[in-house]
Order: structure tokens, then C-alpha cells, then sequence
């Protein structure tokens, strides 16, 4: 292509100030150095963890930072010693990396690589490329990466193995949500929660995360899905998409995981959160029976304390896990495009509002209103 080895100068929506609305500005994009690629974005959808930097209460926050790390592209161009994409190839960007030869890219046990868990909050691992400089300049000053994507620019340089290469006939406006909150609810349920046909399932949250681990629910098998939200609007969606039950805690005149017990004689089977917060988490702990009750956490509330537990919850037979990215990797991404165009899953499903880039700010209100499940964005 006429871009290779050139500075790009294209849009991109920059945070420069927590608790202040993106500002799309006009970037450049440095080439592709070794093992990186550059990557022409074509949709992004909007995800709750992308607010979490630009929110005050962060601690930690590198600004003037490019978010959005749920997208899918097209390679423009690769830097030296890329084997694993070409220029054209359609892509989806991942923020946990897939070295292939680290003791974590080896087990069967994990999807995590050691490039993603070096360090105790991988978000601020991923702020810039592997020799600590970034590959984006605005009004003459370096900006941040994120999560090793930063998909909210119409160009973006990644490392080669945080990419997922997928078919040449994907629909990068629906399989962009792979690169995140689909795959991390229907994964939390299939490959980490590991749903069984016939057994009984409490969701907590139903934003396009909550919503995609009922879908996962469903086709385990489960024969009872609870779905529960603050937000009655969304009862329509989860039940459309596999809940048999919809619970509010907020018009219930008992805690949500008393109810829970009560409708089934003693508690579920299997117990997703993906909400977060004190509150929801010890609810999914409490909503699931003794004796092997599993309990799965992918939301997080940066604001709270987090879980405080009895022994005598695990001594009782509960197993408490943690998920992210549901488990998938870049060699299992492709399984999922292949899975989506074959009619296993309806991504459409999650998807609300269709935007133009430019209109990132009005995704965000949506979001924070509690208004959308997924926007897409469209570039």
C-alpha cells in the first residue's frame, strides 16, 4: 500500500482529561516497528471497561490516552519479523496477547500470556509498545495506547500477537464484539463456568456482557437461566435470548439471592457475575446451593472493597473462579467468527445503536443512561 513505512495522519477520539468528554482530534500513527502491526479499524463497539480509565475514581490513570479496545480491522501494513498477518488480512485486535511459548501460553489451563499478567494491573502494562514509546502523536505530544489496542482511532499500531487473524468474509460491524464483551460473558459461561445440560444458572448484569453469558448458558444446556438487573428494560432482551426468569432486586421485598434459593430449593448451579461490586458478589456467592455450587466473576466496580467471605461458604462446597476474555485466545478467536456466520450465536442481538465515530460521546451518554446494550461505531 501507499501508507507503508509512512506516518498516517487520520481521526481518533482522545481522553485528555478524566470526567471529560473524548475530543476527536487529528493524530499521526507512526509504521509498524518489529513484531507490530498497523491496523485500519474498521467498527468498535463500546465497552463499560473503556469508561473505567476516564473516570476520576481511577487510580492510576495515564492520560492523554486513545481507548477502545473492542474492534475489528484490516492489516494496512506490518513491521519486520510479522509472520502471522499480511496487509489486507481482516483482523481482530486482542488485549490479551498470545506469545505462544511462555508457561501460561503453553496450559491448557489459561489464555493468559506472561506479556499480559507481568504485572499487577495489566491495563497500565499495555499503555505503550514493548520499547516504552507510544505510536501516536497529537498537537506535537505522545499519547497513551490501551490495552495494547486503543481502537477508537482510525488507525491503530498493535504487537503481532495480540491479533487474531479471521476470515476474509467476516462482518467486521458484528464480530468486533468478539474482541470483547461477547466473548467474556459467553466464555465466563462455556469454557470457565462450564455449564452443564439441565442444571440451573443465576446471571448478575445485563449489559451486552450479562447478556452474551445467557447466551452461553443456553447452549451449555442449562435447563433454568436467572436473569437479574436493577434495570427492568432489559428483561425483554435476556428473555429473548434464553432467561427463563427476570428478577429486580430493587422491587423485592427480601435480598435477590434469598429469592434465588427459594425458586431453586436451595440455590444454582452455576452462578455468573457480571455486574461487580461487594453487594452483586456476594450475592452470587449466597444464590449458589452447597455442595458444588460454582461461582464466576467478570464485572468489576472500580469504586468498591470488593468480596469479604466466610470459610465456611468454600468449606461448604462452593468454588469460587475468575475469568477474562472468557477464556478464549487468538488461536480460538477464529472458532468464534466461524461459529457467529454459521448461526450458532446471534450477535445482532447485542447490538442497539449504530454510530458514526465522530458521535463517540453521544455512545457514551447511551451507555452511561444505561440506554444501549452495544454501540457500534463506525468509521
Amino acid at each position: 500500500m501507499g501508507t507503508k513505512g509512512k506516518v498516517i495522519k487520520c481521526k481518533a477520539a482522545i481522553a485528555w482529561e478524566a470526567g471529560k468528554p473524548l475530543s476527536i482530534e487529528e493524530v499521526e500513527v507512526a509504521p509498524p516497528k518489529a513484531h507490530e502491526v498497523r491496523v485500519q479499524i474498521i467498527a468498535a463497539g463500546l465497552c463499560r471497561s473503556d469508561t473505567h480509565v476516564i473516570n476520576p475514581k481511577f487510580e492510576g490513570a495515564f492520560l492523554p490516552v486513545i481507548l477502545g479496545h473492542e474492534g475489528a480491522g484490516i492489516v494496512e501494513s506490518v513491521g519486520p519479523g510479522v509472520t502471522n498477518v499480511k496487509p489486507g488480512d481482516k483482523v481482530i485486535p486482542l488485549y490479551i496477547p498470545h506469545c505462544k511459548k511462555c508457561k501460561f501460553c503453553l496450559s491448557p489451563l489459561t489464555n493468559f500470556c506472561e506479556k499480559f499478567c507481568k504485572g499487577k494491573n495489566p491495563l497500565i502494562e499495555q499503555e505503550l509498545m514493548e520499547d516504552k514509546t507510544s505510536r501516536f502523536t497529537c498537537k506535537g505530544k505522545s499519547i497513551y495506547h490501551f490495552f495494547g489496542i486503543s481502537a477508537f482511532s482510525q488507525y491503530t499500531v498493535v504487537k503481532d500477537v495480540n491479533l487474531a487473524k479471521i476470515d476474509d468474509d467476516a462482518n467486521l460491524e458484528r464480530v468486533c464484539l468478539i474482541g470483547c464483551g461477547f466473548s467474556t460473558g459467553y466464555g465466563a459461561a462455556i469454557n470457565t463456568a462450564k455449564v452443564t445440560p439441565g442444571s440451573t444458572c443465576a446471571v448478575f448484569g445485563l449489559g451486552g456482557v450479562g447478556l452474551s453469558a445467557i447466551m452461553g448458558c443456553k447452549t451449555a444446556g442449562a435447563s433454568r437461566i436467572i436473569a437479574i438487573d436493577i434495570n427492568s428494560d432489559k428483561f425483554a432482551k435476556a428473555k429473548a435470548l434464553g432467561a427463563t426468569d427476570c428478577l429486580n432486586p430493587r422491587e423485592l421485598n427480601k435480598p435477590v439471592q434469598d429469592v434465588i434459593v427459594e425458586m431453586t430449593n436451595g440455590g444454582v448451579d452455576f452462578a455468573i457475575d457480571c455486574a461487580g461490586g461487594s453487594e452483586v458478589m456476594k450475592a452470587t456467592v449466597d444464590c449458589a446451593t452447597v455442595g458444588w455450587g460454582s461461582c464466576t466473576f467478570v464485572g468489576v466496580n472500580l469504586a468498591d472493597k470488593g468480596l469479604t467471605i466466610s470459610p465456611i461458604e468454600l468449606i461448604m462446597g462452593r468454588t469460587l473462579k475468575g475469568t477474562n476474555f472468557g477464556g478464549w485466545d487468538a488461536e480460538t478467536v477464529p472458532k468464534l467468527v466461524s461459529d457467529y456466520k454459521n448461526g450458532k450465536f446471534d450477535l445482532d442481538a447485542l447490538v442497539t445503536h449504530t454510530l458514526p465515530f465522530d458521535k463517540i460521546n453521544e455512545a457514551l451518554n447511551l451507555l452511561d443512561q444505561g440506554k444501549s446494550i452495544r454501540t457500534i461505531l463506525i468509521y
